[in-house]
């Protein structure tokens, strides 16, 4: 395990800045030094993903207007090889931008300028969520309509093929079995999967469960295990 559990959060070996302008960069890194012993720093992509693969840091958090390219090239590429959470940070606030990064793979999208307080609760929110992604699966194995799905030892195939979900994605799977039947509201998915206050809960249920569904609905445009009750929220039917 690369990090461990300290009360109701985990801490992490260490965390990646990418960030290109140097003084909010250290800022950043100043402030996570809180949480962390190690605090890594990059400024451009490249460095970023030598980074991730050299060093393998528990959590991202990642700027997107860098001098060799934008950051949501480094989601993409980091989301083919590993499931660490990603934090994009950035002054853009159109919101079909932020549903694209969370589509790609993000895990959380913070604006700027953000407190010190908020970045910390936002990352430990991350790590904790990570951490009991890969540590505390317990539920059920089954199979429908060529899709199996292994809370267990956390698999998903369909069709045979292996599914790559992020670890928000199994929670949110995890939350929907744990209650296969009855509907649950975007705010208690927020609530039993995010487990914060801060951001925009019907965006980011919104664009995970998309995703979630893309990857175990055996046709995403007619889902038959996740389904939407109208003015509800979503229900997972168990087969």
């Amino acid at each position: 395990m690369p990090f461990q559990v300290l009360g109701n959060w985990i801490e992490p070996r260490s965390l990646l800045v990418v960030e290109d302008d140097d003084a909010l960069r250290q800022t950043l890194a100043e402030a996570l030094g809180a949480i962390c012993p190690r605090v890594l720093q990059a400024s451009t992509l490249a460095d970023a993903a030598r980074l991730c693969s050299e060093a393998e840091p528990d959590l991202v958090l990642l700027d997107l207007g860098l001098p060799d390219g934008d950051g949501s090239e480094l989601v993409h590429r980091l989301r083919e090889v590993t499931a660490m959470p990603i934090i994009v940070l950035s002054g853009r606030e159109d919101e079909e931008q932020k549903i694209q990064l969370l589509d790609a793979g993000a895990d959380d999208f913070i604006s700027k300028p953000c407190s010190a307080a908020e970045l910390i609760a936002r990352v430990r929110g991350q790590l904790r969520r990570s951490g009991a992604s890969d540590a505390a699966r317990k539920s059920l194995k089954f199979a429908c309509d060529g899709v199996e799905i292994d809370l267990v030892n956390q698999r998903v195939t369909r069709e045979g093929n292996p599914q790559r979900l992020t670890p928000t994605e199994w929670l949110l799977l995890r939350a929907l079995v744990l209650n296969a039947g009855r509907a649950l509201t975007p705010r208690q998915l927020w609530d039993l999967v995010w487990d914060r206050e801060f951001g925009d809960f019907a965006v980011h249920v919104r664009v995970h469960m998309t995703h979630l569904r893309r990857k175990i609905e055996p046709n995403p445009a007619v889902p038959r295990l996740i389904v939407t009750d109208p003015g509800v929220g979503y229900r997972f039917i168990a087969p």
